[in-house]
């Protein structure tokens, strides 16, 4: 399977710090974390498109799309499970409706985008085992948590680089 290209919108400090926060007290329980996660990229981040293949062309769309919402504040909504027997625990988000529109129309150049739509969220841990699933809810603070998204970066797996645009 081809390792896809992304591009990525991250939060400021304070909701990095505030993400990583939720990574340690899912490590701390012993259960799986983003925190394991030791690739290059491997930050908090929301992921809004993937595709096999993204040239510079899209790097501009993504830039003139994307790049006159932020920074946006957005309001961690819920937790959530996706996927089967191993789920990735993640936080959605509630986002503004002028990211939604700019991420869709994106989403609209780039035809050949992996997964239909968006789901706005940060992952907080992968594969973790559905037994385990109420001690994560358990060590999580379910506070109200912001995290005001203010950079839009790009990863290029071929190449192995991510970079600010």
């Amino acid at each position: 399977m081809p390792r896809l290209h992304a591009f990525e919108l991250l939060p400021d400090d304070e909701g990095r710090e505030a993400v990583l926060s939720d990574w340690q007290a899912l490590r701390d329980a012993g259960l799986p974390s983003q925190l394991d996660h030791k690739g290059m990229t491997n930050t908090p981040h929301v992921t809004i498109l993937t595709a096999e293949a993204l040239g510079p062309e899209h790097d501009e769309v993504a830039l003139a799309r994307v790049g006159p919402a932020l920074p946006a504040e957005t309001r961690a909504s819920g937790i959530a499970l996706l996927g089967g027997s191993r789920v990735s625990l993640v936080r959605l988000l509630d986002v503004p409706d002028p990211l939604i529109r700019a991420v869709m129309g994106l989403r609209d150049d780039v035809p050949h985008a992996k997964h239909p739509g968006w789901l706005p969220h940060v992952t907080l841990a992968r594969r973790l085992s559905r037994s385990a699933v109420p001690t994560a809810l358990g060590v999580l603070r379910h506070d109200d948590l912001r995290l005001r998204l203010v950079e839009l970066r790009r990863w290029d797996p071929d190449s192995g680089t991510v970079r600010t645009l």
